[in-house]
């Protein structure tokens, strides 16, 4: 389920206009503690099923498809080089809605690609080149009454313990369907319960060449929903009209990892939805994005709210952290760029920000860099959605009116992050980092250890680190910065009866003139040896 499809479009959703639908080494650090039915590594033994020719030596099928149907649990998929086409696609019976270029069932699989760069899961059309922008050249999957319902890439649908691994997938395109995503592990159903369990997703590169439509874009680069466990790692997304990386819907215990990887030309660099408990997103970059990282609590991708409390008897992945849910140790740089493909939710993201934190809760921003974001490096505000059943947030605000489910932000630590230059498109409250709290008798946020390399930090920024330098856990009053709330509008571009025009005439924040698709980086490391850890086979003879 895709939160820029779940929310309405109406001005009480988008009141800050956050647009959430909001990126490895394994060993590097500490993990969070995974659970006993989830695995981190690949399978042993097994069979090697191969796909494709490599080094002159013909596998046993042509198709990734047709070797995923005849792989059983604990076998190993080696696709050779080459540009593999989607000419069919594959639905769940459960879940028509999900058409997929490549449909996995079947637990605790390998699937590794031998070359991360030339191995390529392709969305575009037989007779076109690889990742082929042309207009032509775009599938647009299965037509439902007279309707495409897009297509997506890999989908691990339901079946735990499946590594992706040393591939590309790019180009496609969401529909009708819940489509557009390139790399999926989806554990949802009916009932809102977690129906997947333990991946590896490493050296995958996710893209898209084509924008034109919003219903012909790529909507997500990789993707975990409803899913406990799992680790991404030295992994690449660009070009996408939602986020890059997403993790949401897993219960508050999500105990998943995404390390040492890239997220840029994107609406979002990363988004989550009610992804709490155990998290660590360390050492990634989340660079020229409209807006770098967001994380929220919202009706969608249920149950909310986003809380990343440690669960009882595990401690901090990270030592100085006060939560299980970490971001640390990251780069947020120049995340300005307006001229990004966008749809949904997603389109109201901040432009210039490097992170938000939108209704979060109990979340650790730790030891980060934020350089060159023009509105703010961090903003911790409150998320006003609408419907019930309203979990964890506050019916029918008295701020917000009669439908509205408020999810308040609290608990929040800011703690040794770096900032410089932010903030320098100048408009009022830009800077360092702010905060916005529409209710009062939360958890305090805490602000401590930050700095700014020009010597000290913005006034607004000095403020709260000077105000709130302990997570206390003490009640609050709101703090209903209506300056702050007015840039928020403004630069969103979403107004409201108390601010039909929130922008002041000497506001600026950039506007989007023109989609800019860029290529993908031709110089992604690969897998260093891809036959790690495979029997021994054709392709991988024993050394």
């Amino acid at each position: 389920m895709r939160p820029s499809k779940v929310l309405c479009g109406t001005a009480v959703v988008a009141l800050i206009g956050l647009g959430i639908g909001v990126g490895a080494s394994v060993s590097a650090s500490a993990s969070p503690k995974t659970p006993k039915t989830s695995t981190t590594k690949a399978a042993t033994g097994g069979k090697v099923l191969r796909v494709g020719t490599y080094h002159h030596v013909k596998g046993q099928y042509k198709t990734i498809q047709a070797a995923v149907d005849h792989a059983k649990a604990g076998d190993w998929i080696l696709v050779a080089p080459g540009d593999y086409k989607t000419t069919s696609s594959e639905a769940p019976k459960a879940a028509p809605d999900i058409p997929s270029g490549v449909l996995i069932t079947t637990p605790n699989i390998t699937l590794r690609g031998m070359n991360r760069t030339t191995t390529v899961v392709d969305g575009t059309k037989p007779g076109y080149g690889k990742c082929s922008s042309d207009p032509a050249a775009q599938n647009l999957g299965p037509t439902v009454n007279a309707e495409h319902q897009g297509l997506n890439g890999i989908v691990v649908w339901h079946a735990n313990n499946v590594n992706v691994e040393n591939l590309t997938a790019c180009n496609f395109l969401g529909g009708t369907g819940d489509t557009g995503n390139q790399i999926w592990w989806d554990g949802l159903n009916a009932k809102n319960k977690i129906h997947g369990w333990g991946f590896l997703a490493t050296y995958l590169t996710t893209t898209s060449t084509y924008y034109d439509t919003l219903s012909d874009a790529a909507t997500y680069g990789l993707f975990s929903s409803a899913w406990q466990g799992g680790i991404f790692a030295h992994d690449y997304a660009s070009n996408f009209d939602d986020a890059g990386f997403y993790i949401g819907a897993c219960h508050q215990l999500c105990t998943q990892i995404i390390r040492r990887s890239r997220s840029e030309f994107n609406a979002l660099g990363y988004s989550g939805s009610n992804s709490g408990g155990t998290m660590l997103i360390e050492h990634n970059r989340f660079d020229h994005n409209e807006d770098g990282f967001d994380t929220n609590s919202q009706n969608g991708d249920n149950p909310p709210p986003q809380n990343g409390a440690c669960p009882k008897g595990i401690k901090p992945p990270v030592k100085g952290a006060k939560t299980c849910w970490v971001l640390y140790a990251n780069v947020f740089a120049n995340n300005n760029n307006a001229n990004v493909p966008k749809a949904g939710s997603a389109s109201q993201g901040p432009v210039g920000t490097g992170v938000s934190l939108s209704g979060a809760r109990n979340d650790t921003v730790l030891e980060n860099t934020f350089i060159h974001n023009g509105s703010w490096g961090t903003i911790i505000v409150p998320y006003p959605d609408e419907g019930g059943p309203c979990t964890g947030g506050t019916p029918n605000s008295p701020l917000l009116g009669d439908g509205s489910c408020l999810y308040e932000e609290s608990g929040n630590a800011l703690i040794g992050n770096t900032y410089k230059d932010n903030g320098f498109f100048g408009n009022p409250t830009n800077g360092d980092f702010d905060q916005l709290r529409l209710e009062g008798g939360e958890a305090t946020n805490c602000y401590s250890g930050n700095k700014d390399t020009s010597g000290k930090l913005n006034s607004i920024a000095a403020s709260l680190q000077k105000t709130y330098p302990k997570c206390t856990g003490k009640n609050i009053p709101a703090n209903l910065d209506t300056s702050f709330l007015g840039e928020l509008l403004c630069n969103t571009g979403v107004s409201l009866s108390a601010f039909p025009d929130p922008c002041s005439s000497t506001d600026n924040y950039p506007r989007q003139t023109k989609v800019v698709m860029h290529p993908v980086p031709e110089k992604l490391a690969s897998m260093p040896n891809p036959c790690a850890g495979v029997p021994t086979n054709p392709w991988c003879p024993k050394r």
